[in-house]
């Protein structure tokens, strides 16, 4: 895809056999956010959930360091509990940034939607009547547009509709923009959207939100491809499918006996503590080339057995989103969840014992299971293959699949836990991966591992497939532009991750 700016400079780059248009980020261009958002007063950041505190903080630092007098303000359904969470971080009623959810949102020009999918499913139509004319509808995810399509409805074509959407979650935002503060920026790569372009300013202000809150790259999609690879992926690769993975390696591996530890550390965290790093730094096929023959030959075992069955589940995943029918499944469990609240699962064994593991880690002698790998790798690969066979770009697949994935969301299943991240996470994200993660773990256990324990042979073209992939040129040139600094969740920080009790 292909984008122009009269405020900033996009540069043309090649992601393995195509051309495509970003954005590099970097405190740099911070003078240049003024001409991004001129005619924008105050900025209304909506809710309190995941995205919406990294974001507004992040958006009020960089403002001001720019020198602007725009204003963020954050609107709380009122007498919502987030309200002293807002005051904690600076927000305030005393200088008019901090708020009653609708006042806010009538006295903004940008109104960031940042509420739950769900809220923003059923609270639509008063906060488009709310908003004044003239004012921008900036959203951080598609799933409103979904919504709108499947109930045969439309943003009002009097607005502009843009969307900034990072690729990965609020408290990793947040984290990466003030630890990279003394190189120039870090952040969380962002995809960028321009729905509706009534004023002819909205892909300017879309890409000065993306600088502001930190994005080391921004590369442009459509608001549609945005909730359908976003969707998809967090049922996959980035929280479902890993769900499932390690599940069904945790139980395998015992029953090739190994103690619940030592299956655990040879699952989960081969996973989250090795394999993710070497892919963050070093590209996906890295995993491969790293091992020796021995481990190779058991690579090849796994990922031929895994990929099919992986790809077979991340088609029907895609095929679910695309038609609407995952959008459905969500608003109707958020409409009986007073009655059937949502439980948690880190009470399980698997989970249990992972407590105890990450309680006694020696970080330096963590494993590269080659089995676990080929099973990782291979469903990584598989759900690459369904985006790029849909359409989508390099840009968004590589952030959908890999990047955030190993910059972002391992890190924080390395340090709290794979069941921490479903439990905490958004609430679309939970159902989804809840819904999907015992597919995985089920048709991995059915078909992968009893190809593997019926001794069939290796699908040779297959892993020579693997190896010649584009996507690790892809891989390698977002490597490039990732910044030089590795998330710490044990630095300082003014964000704080939910947690559910």
């Amino acid at each position: 895809m292909s984008f122009a700016s009269e405020v900033f400079a996009p540069q043309e780059v090649t992601f393995a056999d195509t051309k495509e248009t970003i954005l590099k980020g970097g405190r740099d261009l911070f003078p240049l956010l003024p001409k991004a958002f001129e005619g924008i007063k105050k900025v209304g950041v909506i809710g309190w959930g995941s995205q919406a505190p990294a974001q507004a903080q992040n958006l009020r630092d960089s403002l001001k360091e720019a020198g602007t007098d725009i204003t963020v303000s954050i609107g709380l359904r009122e007498g919502s509990s987030s309200f002293e969470q807002a005051r904690n971080q600076g927000f305030s009623e005393e200088d008019g940034t901090l708020g009653e959810m609708f006042s806010v949102i009538k006295e903004s020009d940008l109104v960031m939607l940042l509420i739950s999918d769900a809220a923003q499913a059923r609270l639509y139509k008063e906060i488009f009547a709310a908003m004044k004319p003239g004012a921008t509808l900036g959203l951080s995810h598609g799933f409103l547009l979904g919504h709108l399509d499947s109930i045969g409805e439309k943003f009002p074509d009097t607005m502009d509709v843009i969307a900034v959407c990072p690729k990965g979650m609020g408290p990793s935002v947040r984290r990466l923009y003030e630890q990279g503060k003394d190189v120039n920026g870090a952040g969380i790569n962002s995809s960028f959207a321009v729905h509706q372009d009534v004023s002819g300013k909205a892909t300017e202000l879309a890409l000065g939100w993306g600088i502001a809150v930190g994005s080391p790259f921004m590369f442009e999609t459509s608001l549609r491809s945005e909730f359908t690879s976003d969707i998809f992926g967090e049922r996959g690769i980035l929280l479902g499918a890993v769900h499932g993975i390690v599940e069904s390696l945790y139980r395998r591996y015992q029953r090739q006996g190994m103690t619940p530890e030592e299956a655990f550390l040879q699952s989960s965290e081969s996973i989250t503590g090795n394999i993710v790093k070497t892919i963050s730094t070093q590209g996906i096929k890295a995993v491969y080339t790293s091992l020796n023959d021995e481990d190779k030959a058991i690579f090849q075992k796994a990922y031929s057995a895994s990929y099919y069955p992986a790809k077979e589940i991340l088609q029907e995943i895609y095929d679910e989103v695309a038609s609407g029918n995952e959008i459905r499944t969500v608003i109707m469990h958020g409409e009986r969840i007073d009655k059937y609240p949502v439980g948690k699962i880190d009470g399980t064994n698997t989970w249990m014992v992972g407590e105890q593991v990450r309680a006694s880690r020696d970080e330096d002698n963590i494993p590269l299971n080659p089995f676990t790998a080929g099973v990782y790798v291979a469903t990584m690969m598989a759900q690459c293959d369904v985006l790029l066979e849909q359409g989508h770009p390099y840009s968004e697949v590589v952030n959908e699949s890999v990047i955030e994935a190993v910059d972002s969301l391992c890190p924080y299943m390395h340090y709290r836990g794979v069941a921490f991240m479903v439990d905490n996470c958004s609430f679309t994200a939970k159902t989804g991966s809840r819904k999907w993660a015992p597919r995985f773990d089920y048709i991995l256990e059915q078909l992968a591992y009893t190809a593997i324990d019926n001794e069939n042979p290796v699908d040779m073209d297959l892993i020579a497939a693997f190896e010649s992939h584009k996507v690790h040129e892809a891989v390698d040139e977002c490597c490039k532009l990732r910044p030089p600094v590795d998330i710490s969740l044990f630095a300082e920080t003014s964000t704080k991750e939910i947690v559910i009790q």
